[in-house]
């Protein structure tokens, strides 16, 4: 959570921050807690925890909540699900670090 003197404000455009409870997250994402509860038992992803213990959900975290929910309901079972996703995830990471080192490359071709 927040320090105690950090500006709520600028807080509001940060994809991190865990602004969403875990029953507004479940009416955001039209799923219930168990679903969210299932996916973070699954390791898809980890919510903060406020000073009373309570699931915390950032945007970026309800983002990737969605897609495992696509997956659910089209059939694939939820482990499986979870699965996907951060395997999806891990290969846009991959595919960012190539177009990065690609530009580095013919940046620095054309130095020489």
């Amino acid at each position: 959570m927040p320090a105690e003197n950090a500006p709520v404000a600028g807080n509001l455009d940060d994809d991190d921050y865990p602004a969403y409870t875990m029953g507004r997250a479940a009416d955001v994402l039209g799923t219930t807690p168990a679903f969210l509860r299932a996916v973070g038992e699954a390791g898809l992803i980890t919510p903060l925890r406020s000073e009373g213990g309570h699931r915390r959900y950032s945007r970026r975290q309800l983002r990737v909540a969605a897609r495992a929910r696509e997956l659910v309901d089209q059939g694939t079972p939820i482990e499986a699900a979870c699965r996907i996703v951060s395997l999806e995830d891990q290969l846009d990471h991959a595919l960012r670090l190539n177009r990065e080192m690609r530009r580095k490359l013919d940046a620095h071709g054309e130095d020489i």
